[in-house]
């Protein structure tokens, strides 16, 4: 008989560390690892992305669970004490992309820093953060797709231990954590070829890059999810808003092309390096 992995990784007295807490832990080091080296070669000191880390991290998981509790009020109206329950799981990470987008203008406008250089510099790292944490939601058995046939996992000639995981209660799934992260990967991988391209992004267009390629695989997979949160119980929530993402981002690259004086991204930051606080 299958037993699925525990999605504990071990015990430190009464306290359980999961598999999904050093996923993301994991991510958010390789995320600021990332935004460190690429912006020395932008002229942004590495004490801007830490400082900039301690308020978007915390924040950005309270956006990420008032997101979730936004579009789960049904439960949650009868259930208050739930609210603040996040060890139960339920966030959602278009909630912790908006606050943490929040606190970045915010942070770059009390440091005078470029905001749209900012962005090109983090969503790299952000993105690969996204590719680990889905590996959170394999190793608790959610965020699946809908009920599928071994047959159809092994045709998809997938590892042992990942068609096994897809055995939840005697079933198999879509392992759609597996698709969007590796869509996001091949992503990553564009993104990362290309921004060093010179006169090939301009300020801004790295980060409108990542919106439109994970707004485009988002809405895809989200319409396999068995778990979606809705709007009037017809439309998919991550559905609308990556649509709305897309087409935004669409047009702000078009926006930008038209206008002559738009800085490229390899011109760097216009700051001098190190700068006075």
């Amino acid at each position: 008989m299958f037993l699925a992995l525990n999605p504990v990784a071990f015990q430190l007295g009464n306290l359980s560390v999961k598999w999904y807490g050093i996923f993301m832990a994991t991510g958010v080091l390789i995320a600021t690892t990332m935004a460190i080296i690429e912006g020395k070669k932008r002229q942004i000191m590495s004490d801007d992305f830490i400082d900039l880390l301690l308020w978007a991290v915390p924040i950005g998981f309270i956006g990420a669970r008032t997101y979730y509790v936004v579009f789960e009020w049904g439960y949650f109206s009868q259930h208050p004490d739930q609210i603040i329950a996040i060890w139960n799981g339920g966030i959602a990470i278009y909630g912790g992309l908006l606050a943490g987008l929040a606190v970045l203008l915010i942070f770059c406008r009390n440091r005078m820093l470029p905001p749209l250089l900012m962005l090109d510099i983090i969503t790299p790292g952000v993105l690969a953060a996204q590719i680990l944490g889905r590996w959170g939601n394999f190793m608790n058995q959610e965020a699946h797709g809908a009920q599928t046939s071994l047959a159809f996992l092994q045709s998809l000639h997938l590892p042992e231990f990942i068609i096994k995981q897809m055995n939840i209660g005697g079933h198999y799934y879509q392992p759609t954590f597996l698709y969007e992260s590796f869509f996001n990967l091949i992503g990553l991988i564009l993104i990362l070829a290309l921004r060093h391209k010179k006169n090939f992004f301009k300020r801004g267009e790295v980060f409108a890059s990542y919106i439109i390629w994970y707004s485009m695989v988002r809405f895809f997979v989200e319409g396999m999810r068995t778990d979606s949160l809705y709007i009037f119980n017809v439309i998919r929530v991550s559905q609308a808003l990556s649509l709305v993402l897309f087409v935004a981002a669409i047009i702000f690259v078009i926006y930008r092309r038209k206008q002559g004086n738009v800085a490229w991204y390899l011109d760097g930051s216009g700051l001098k390096f190190p700068y006075e606080r």
